[in-house]
């Protein structure tokens, strides 16, 4: 099927739902992967401090067939990334409050056969700066309590005098993603 074959990687996920807290007028998103190889777990947790949801609507989110846009009438992100967890021993949680906020958070069975690779999570991050670079983004990445944190306010710091969504900030922040990811995985 055409729209699954879009969400090959894990990534694709993590962007789907940071679309969902930029659309809901989040100002601040942190991003939080967990990589377990003794524990055999991968998962990632996406909040933000967005409009949030009231109990009817956090179960309507399961629903590929309810969704608040009002040009393509299906949401499949959230329920393709429950049903990937699930295929693969792990879950989807959402909790939210109304006014206060939205958290995904996604497990899977880190050596599971049918587990989407993670994928390019620097492309992803720079996405989404590209997409609202005055929104804060947190990014926390844990292999085996090996830690890359990558902020945005640090970025702005970094870069005073270029807006964050500049070809050259963007170039340079996916390399230093890409570059903090892969320490991690060699345990630098």
């Amino acid at each position: 099927m055409k729209l699954s074959n879009k969400m090959r990687e894990l990534s694709h996920h993590l962007l789907d739902l940071i679309e969902n807290s930029l659309a809901a007028g989040a100002s601040t998103i942190k991003i939080t992967v967990i990589e377990d190889t003794s524990g055999d777990i991968l998962g990632f947790e996406v909040g933000d401090n967005g409009g949030g949801l009231n109990e009817e609507e956090i179960e309507q989110i399961y629903d590929p067939f309810v969704t608040s846009r009002r040009l393509r009438r299906v949401g499949l992100g959230i329920p393709l990334l429950q049903q990937a967890a699930r295929a693969c021993e792990g879950d989807l949680i959402i909790r939210s409050e109304k006014g206060k906020g939205t958290t995904v958070k996604t497990t899977f069975r880190r050596s599971h056969i049918d587990r989407m690779p993670l994928g390019d999570v620097a492309s992803t991050l720079v996405a989404a700066v590209a997409a609202k670079p005055d929104v804060n983004l947190l990014y926390n990445h844990l292999v085996d309590g090996r830690e890359f944190i990558f902020d945005t306010s640090w970025l702005i710091s970094k870069f005073r005098e270029l807006p964050l969504n500049d070809v050259k900030v963007l170039s340079w922040m996916k390399g230093f993603c890409r570059e903090g990811i892969k320490k991690l995985y060699r345990g630098d």
